[in-house]
């Protein structure tokens, strides 16, 4: 059995038990978490979310850069008024650079991906105060709250990031 073939499995057991279809589109806590599609990482459990409570927006590293086209969707049409980044420790993005990606992809495929940046960092705590940054100075972002954590997958806990520079006023 292929792993979409379990999946349609587990979706009918959820099915019989699905009681979630009158949640109101927008998410109910007003937040958009931006966290690494790690799949040891289990945003919901993590947090205490439940389904209508939160946007969780994922990609290599919870890159902001890369999740913005849903944040702005998600603030703009859907009422999101806060932004929690979350990236973590044992990250796969402090392993590799751009030129190191992009001569694999060339080796193996003869394409280019020179115009991609793939958004690796060096260091983990630099790269959660970037992408708050990002977001708190970014013209297309509101003006709301951007909290930004590391999450340990040894632990599972959560540490803020705090920043001794004053952020600039947008």
């Amino acid at each position: 059995m292929t792993v979409a073939e379990e999946f349609e499995e587990a979706n009918t057991k959820y099915v019989a038990k699905f009681d979630k279809g009158s949640l109101a589109l927008p998410p109910a806590r007003k937040v958009a978490v931006v966290v690494c599609m790690d799949a040891r990482i289990d945003p919901a459990a993590a947090l205490g979310l439940t389904e209508g409570d939160a946007h969780v927006i994922r990609n290599a590293g919870g890159r902001a850069s890369d999740a913005l086209r849903s944040v702005i969707i998600s603030q703009r049409l859907l009422g999101t008024r806060e932004i929690v980044v979350i990236h973590h420790t044992d990250c796969g993005m402090l392993t590799f650079s751009d030129a190191e990606l992009r001569d694999i992809v060339k080796k193996d495929t003869g394409e280019s991906v020179d115009h991609i940046a793939f958004l690796p960092f060096s260091d983990l705590e630099q790269s959660v105060k970037d992408d708050v940054h990002f977001f708190e100075n970014s013209p297309l972002v509101l003006n709301v709250p951007v909290s930004g954590y590391i999450y340990d997958v040894k632990s599972g806990k959560i540490k803020k990031v705090e920043d001794d520079v004053e952020d600039k006023a947008k």
